[in-house]
Parts: structure tokens; C-alpha cells; sequence
């Protein structure tokens, strides 16, 4: 059986991710920057949190852990590389180790860039990739801690996951990296008409996320840049723009 994916809408414009495995009951929440919205989904889920699943150590992401581990009692899985930065761990994670929730067995991506032990999950049914502040629906985080080459070589990998993968993000950011990537790609045919979606979803209030992997391809000017120079051109651009 599946794996079952809701988006929860945290803070002012974060994503935490519920996952939950229908053959065995498992959850588990994926960047709980906050814990009240989590704990009024769990609510209808049976109140249970086996597993939270942490991407990297900014706040927005991790600052709902400590209360959803005190009432729920669930594991912390997180990058061991980035465990002096974030709540204490039950199990660091290191590139390529698996986790399972329940029958559900993700895969860990290590994908440096935005800070430098981030990580990314990947499950495959349905194929679905939890990568926190690395790959965004239509753009890519910044640089606080990594390079340019270090965020070229981790979006490279996930680029080669099936076209059909969803891309669960942090953020709800696509309306505004839509007017950034019409800026520097304004001939793609593409994103014009993904542009046009995504302004009528968020008129409507409605989440913007996930995408797909095969449109990020089609219209994400970040994953189609050609090497980690126009890469580090798009994010100078795009930090100022």
C-alpha cells in the first residue's frame, strides 16, 4: 500500500510534511517548523507520530520538534552532519542510509547548498522527494552555507529521479520565483503556461505545491542550468531581484 502525503501549512509560508504509511498506521512529519497545525492534523490521523524527519537545522524548519516529541513520544531522524545545530537526534542520517516508516522505506539524499549537511528524503511509492530548502517549485534555496557547485552537484542528483516524483518543499515561494524565472527564460513556452497556473491557484488561496519533477525540468530555471557558473549567476540574480 502507498504511502499517503498532506502538505501542512506552518508559519507564515512553510510546508511541514505528513506522511503516513496505509499498510501499517506509521507517521511521520517532515520539517515541523511549528507545532500546532501538526497536532490539529494528527488529530485526524489517530493522534500518532512515530517519526520526525528533519532536512536541515534553520528554525523555521525544526522548532515545532520538541513539543511534538514530548506529547507524542516520536524518533528524531536528522543529518548527522548538523546535529550540534539541531535537537538532539535518535537517528543521524549519513547520504544513501534508509528510513522506514512502517512498509514505507525512504532513501537519504545528501544534498549541500543552502547549509552544508542537508539532506533530502526520498520514497518511491509514490515516488516523492521531502527536500526541505534545496529544490523549490520553480527555484532553488540560497546559499547560506554552500557553494554554487555544491548546489549544482545536489540538484544533479535529483534531477535523474522519475519525472513523476513529487517535489514536497518548504516553502510557498512559486508566485514569486515565477516572475524570477519569466525574467531570465521568457521564451519557454512552458513556464509561461505553468506562470499562469500558479497565479490562478494562489488567487484562489490554494498551495501551489507539490510539483512534479518532469515540470520542474520543463520550467525551473535552476535545475536547467548547464553548469554551476550559470547556476551561481541565476542565485546572484535572483537574490536581488
Amino acid at each position: 500500500m502507498p504511502l499517503t502525503i498532506r502538505a501542512i501549512p506552518v508559519l507564515s509560508d512553510n510546508y511541514a510534511w505528513l506522511l503516513r504509511d496505509e499498510a501499517t498506521g506509521m507517521t511521520a512529519i517532515v520539517d515541523p517548523g511549528e507545532a500546532p497545525p501538526i497536532e490539529h492534523a494528527l488529530e485526524q490521523v489517530g493522534h500518532r507520530l512515530d517519526f520526525i524527519l528533519l532536512t536541515h537545522h534553520h528554525q523555521d524548519h525544526i522548532g515545532g520538534t520538541g513539543a511534538l516529541r514530548a506529547r507524542y513520544h516520536a524518533k528524531v531522524a536528522g543529518p548527522a552532519a548538523e546535529q550540534h545545530h539541531l535537537p538532539p537526534l535518535d537517528i543521524p542520517l549519513h547520504d544513501n542510509d534508509t528510513i522506514a516508516i512502517g512498509q514505507s522505506v525512504g532513501r537519504v539524499i545528501a544534498v549541500p547548498g543552502h547549509t552544508l549537511g542537508h539532506i533530502a528524503y526520498y520514497f518511491d511509492q509514490p515516488p516523492a522527494l521531502f527536500c526541505g530548502d534545496t529544490l523549490f517549485s520553480l527555484g532553488c534555496g540560497r546559499l547560506f552555507e554552500g557553494t554554487a557547485e555544491q548546489m549544482f552537484t545536489s540538484l544533479a542528483q535529483l534531477h535523474d529521479l522519475p519525472g513523476r516524483t513529487l517535489v514536497c518543499c518548504g516553502h510557498e515561494y512559486t508566485l514569486a520565483n515565477a516572475i524570477f524565472a519569466q525574467h531570465v527564460d521568457p521564451a519557454n513556452p512552458d513556464l509561461a503556461a505553468r506562470a499562469h497556473d500558479v497565479r490562478a491557484l494562489r488567487n484562489k488561496g490554494l498551495p501551489t505545491v507539490p510539483s512534479t519533477l518532469a515540470l520542474e525540468r520543463a520550467t525551473n530555471p535552476f535545475l536547467r542550468a548547464p553548469d554551476a557558473q550559470a547556476l551561481a549567476s541565476l542565485r546572484r540574480q535572483k537574490d536581488v531581484f
